[in-house]
């Protein structure tokens, strides 16, 4: 372009010539730095001014994330903190990640400007180059990476629960793939150190799943930072983050929610069908865009710059095109897609890998997943790489697309060559509304500090122990694309005060980008025998049946072929002894395993063999190894629905929920002041019951269900029984009254006085005289609370009613996640506790002020409540969790720094349960366990023992 020529063209200046000519050279040089592209570009077509950022663009919509090429290179964080000093543990068993999970090294640890420098041994004369060096030294004690929570809703569902506190999804449509996590995530969510205070240090908070499409999801760390802002969370956010879109070669990663099955159809009121054709519409939208933005660049990739026009382009979309683009983490060998989907049954599992398959996406993993396993060739079917599996250990049955979940999955999706995550827990459908209910929380509730826990629990059922701790670790790690910076030994780690796998394991530290998170961590002294990998028992019977029935299992105990049982090999026997247990036999006493023979349910001989006749009758005699394994008394779940329902958020399989009289007026055909009866609505062979028979719990006792003030009359049942006509299958008909002062509708106050009146004499018929046992002490008052001040205005009630009647009352507070504010007066008022759950959580506000036990604080709250004379049992909230009731008091007792016995931990979820509920009746069923403890991940039970109904049952 001249002078000469540049007047001949109208609307042209001199200045613009010179900018059209600048542009022309910027696109030469821009090709040279990014490619070639072909050049036919006719003499007569204006270049465009921004020509070189087309051609930059549409050559970048091909590239792929991942770090620069030089990330491995730097010496410094981008999140290094100024200030840290550099830290070396020393002499630590350390977990790598690396090798399928299997590099253990033993050595050091060095960390220094929010990097990891050195693994295995650190020449002194690095160290010699420091001033300021911590030294921190793990002797022998375990050292992994930090946990990495692939299925969070930290922050955007924050804790305690109040008003805007949930941002976890939208009702504004199905598909929302323009919705972002970061845009609500709460800085201010209680839960952030105590997930910390599990190994906890990346979490995934993604959109929740009552929507097809959810949204974005972010990454983030759970360090609090100088700048105190949500961005500052952010691991590697999208360089187009704030909508501008920055020169780079390499995007970084992105993560996108989906939902199918029974989530969106609820909400929606629709069906799959419209839920599946939701997301074809979606990606169809997202595809059209695609191809013009293709058809665009082909044209400026070639000089066909005429009429070009601008790119086309859709905030709104721009994410799920990334998706079609495939928008993925490239590594040495496969790429990974950043779909995150949520999806139960195998009908919905088999629609996401058609709708793969139609618009060409990947997905990262399927979430929830409960019949994953029923269907893993169905999975390698999936466009692209095959999907991860996230999913709990032992959370099942809470509605229909979860009844057939397994404890198994894990092992068998392994088997079958699938990467299996663990997550954690879900809340409760119970007393939310329609949007709360949506979302199936994962974390809260049961809380992604215990996400190892899942783990855990998932190698005891099968999953090997490489693959176990991947599962947490390394595994999500990869599939959320930040490998390259977690899940290995990068600079997130934790010491542990025991091999991770072991039950009760806990962090003496924790670093997050090379910074200690735990001030003061508090640790526990825990077995020599907590530092191994735990022996796990053999299910290979069980997992296959559970593939061979689809998912359901036959559950019932089978009959022995005798009345006459020899337990051989027996390690430990312990019994109840009046109000007590106590341990009767023991190999460290005896120096030898010993016998127990048990005739019709009853134990007749404990000793050596030579002590017991009928040990050594090869005759009519059922002889069973325990293998050094126990006998100890069965345990009672209280505090979940468990013998009410048979499927939790199912009304049509369920007793249902009572009226609340301060809320409304009960049907006339009641009379006036009926209390209903729970053993009434009793159901027999649920599956939760059978399960939690088969790990050793054989009473359940429960209370009709009620979302309100007064609850009803609880009752006792065997959690074994085919119906309630069988022998023995109700224990006791009624067992405590219950009532409930947690709500504010109506107000606490109101709550309070109505049960004032009634203690006074108020109410009318069979109310009336019930309240009249309660006041004369002769039976139990069990209140549902949570606040502290509440308790006291209880405490302050009972005393008033005391005073005036002259008799004693016995009440339980059950929640209680405050009573530890309280345990003194609460001693002194000789009310009992039952906490549940036992490992609390800040959910409300009335039940903030927790106890948070190890690393956090010294002591626990059974700790602090028994230590005030106070009877403490151990209680749960979804019946599903009754079958881990066992682990929950081994738990509490390995928290407890050897200031609890096995007895006193027994007792938590056996005696103290039966004094605090009303169970005249003692149960006097043992559990026989092989390999181990009835509190411990090695042993596995085998045979219950009741004298009450006269027979051993065994579990096969």
């Amino acid at each position: 372009m001249n002078k000469q020529m540049t007047p001949s063209r109208p609307g042209i200046t001199r200045s613009t010539a010179f900018i059209s000519l600048l542009a022309s050279l910027l696109v030469v040089v821009a090709i040279s730095s990014v490619g070639t592209f072909n050049w036919h570009q006719d003499s007569s077509t204006q270049v465009p001014f921004n020509a070189a950022q087309i051609v930059h663009q549409c050559q970048a919509l091909h590239a792929l994330p991942g770090p620069p090429s030089d990330f491995h290179e730097r010496t410094e964080s981008d999140r290094y903190v100024v200030g840290t000093l550099p830290t070396l543990l020393r002499n630590a068993s350390i977990w790598t990640g690396r090798v399928s999970g299997h590099e253990v090294i033993v050595g050091d640890v060095f960390l220094d400007k929010g990097l990891i420098k050195e693994v295995g041994t650190v020449k002194r004369s690095v160290l010699d180059t420091y001033k300021d060096l911590v030294i921190i030294d793990a002797a022998g004690s375990w050292v992994t990476p930090g946990i990495v929570d692939a299925h969070s809703h930290l922050g955007v569902d924050s804790a305690p629960a109040l008003r805007g506190s949930d941002d976890t999804n939208s009702l504004k449509g199905l598909v929302l793939p323009w919705l972002r996590s970061l845009d609500g995530l709460n800085t201010h969510d209680d839960a952030y150190q105590l997930s910390i205070s599990g190994g906890v240090t990346t979490a995934n908070v993604l959109p929740g799943s009552a929507d097809a499409i959810g949204g974005q999801a972010f990454t983030i760390k759970l360090r609090p930072t100088a700048e105190r802002s949500s961005s500052a969370m952010v691991l590697e956010a999208p360089h187009g983050l704030n909508g501008s879109r920055v020169d780079q070669s390499r995007p970084r990663w992105r993560q996108m929610k989906h939902a199918c099955g029974e989530n969106p159809s609820r909400v929606y009121s629709n069906t799959r069908m419209d839920t599946i054709w939701a997301f074809r519409q979606g990606y169809d939208t997202a595809r059209k865009i695609k191809v013009k933005q293709d058809e665009y660049c082909a044209k400026a990739l070639n000089g066909q710059w005429k009429d070009l026009g601008e790119f086309p382009d859709d905030l709104q979309w721009e994410a799920l095109v990334d998706v079609l683009r495939g928008r993925v983490k490239a590594s040495q060998s496969a790429y990974h897609e950043a779909v995150h989907n949520h999806c139960y049954e195998a009908v919905d599992l088999d629609g996401m890998v058609r709708l793969t398959n139609e618009f060409n996406f990947s997905i990262a993993a399927f979430h929830h997943a409960h019949e994953s396993y029923l269907v893993p060739d169905l999975l390698k079917k999936a466009y692209g790489p095959t999907p991860a599996i996230a999913l709990f250990a032992t959370n099942a049955r809470y509605k229909r697309e979860a009844y057939r979940g397994s404890e198994f999955a894990p092992r068998m999706l392994a088997e079958h060559g699938l990467r299996v995550v663990m997550k954690a827990g879900r809340l409760s459908f119970q007393n939310f509304d329609r949007v709360q209910r949506a979302h199936l929380s994962d974390h809260p509730v049961l809380n992604s500090r215990h996400l190892l826990y899942e783990a855990q629990q998932a190698h005891y059922y099968g999953l090997p122990h490489n693959l176990a701790l991947a599962a947490v670790i390394s595994t999500p790690a990869t599939i959320l694309g930040y490998d390259h910076r977690i899940g290995f030994i990068k600079p997130d780690v934790v010491l542990w005060d025991s091999h991770p796998l072991s039950l009760g394991a806990s962090p003496k530290q924790v670093f997050i980008d090379g910074i200690a998170q735990i001030k003061n961590p508090h640790v526990s002294k825990k077995p020599s025998r907590s530092q191994e990998v735990p022996k796990t028992p053999k299910f290979d019977k069980e997992a296959k049946d559970a593939l061979e029935f689809d998912g359901l299992p036959p559950l019932e105990p089978k009959k022995p072929d005798s009345d006459i049982i020899v337990f051989t090999n027996v390690n430990s026997v312990l019994t109840r002894q009046g109000q007590g247990i106590q341990e009767t036999f023991s190999v460290s006493q005896t120096g030898a395993a010993g016998v127990v023979v048990v005739e019709n349910g009853e134990i007749s001989c404990v000793g050596a063999l030579q002590d017991c006749p009928l040990a050594q009758n090869s005759g009519d005699v059922h002889t069973i190894d325990l293998e050094g394994g126990s006998i100890s008394p069965a345990l009672i779940s209280f505090g979940s629905r468990l013998g009410l329902n048979h499927i939790d958020n199912e009304p049509s399989t369920n007793d249902g929920s009572i009226h609340d009289p301060l809320k409304s007026d009960g049907p006339s055909i009641l009379g006036e002041g009926s209390t209903i009866r729970a053993v009434d609505g009793i159901q027999f062979s649920t599956r939760d019951a059978l399960l939690a028979y088969r790990s050793g719990v054989t009473v359940g006792v429960t209370a009709p269900s009620s979302s309100g003030f007064l609850s009803g009359l609880g009752t006792a049942f065997n959690t074994g029984s085919p119906n309630r006509l069988a022998n023995g299958a109700v224990v006791q008909d009624i067992t405590a009254l219950h009532v409930s002062i947690d709500s504010t509708k109506p107000s606490v106050s109101t709550q309070v006085a109505a049960l004032r009146n009634l203690l006074n004499g108020g109410g009318e018929g069979e109310l009336k005289a019930h309240f009249k046992s309660i006041v004369q002490g002769k039976l139990p008052l069990v209140v549902q609370v949570q606040s502290a001040d509440i308790m006291a205005s209880l405490i302050s009630l009972k005393a008033e009613t005391e005073k005036t009647h002259g008799y004693s009352i016995q009440i339980t507070f059950t929640g209680a996640n405050e009573a530890h504010l309280l345990a003194k007066e609460i001693g002194e008022a000789g009310v009992g506790v039952v906490l549940r759950p036992s490992r609390p959580f800040p959910a409300s506000w009335k039940s903030r002020r927790i106890l948070a036990g190890p690393p956090l604080t010294q002591d626990n709250s059974v700790l602090a409540l028994i230590e005030h004379n106070v009877t403490v049992g151990v209680g749960i909230e979804e019946q599903w969790s009754s079958r881990n009731l066992r682990f929950d008091i081994a738990w509490a007792a390995l928290e407890a720094n050897g200031r609890l016995s096995i007895p006193d931990a027994i007792a938590l979820a056996s005696t103290n349960l039966e004094r605090l509920l009303g169970v005249r009746a003692p149960n006097r069923d043992l559990v026989a366990v092989k390999q181990g403890t009835l509190l411990d991940f090695e042993g596995k039970v085998i045979a219950v023992i009741s004298p009450n109904r006269g027979q051993v049952d065994l579990i096969v």
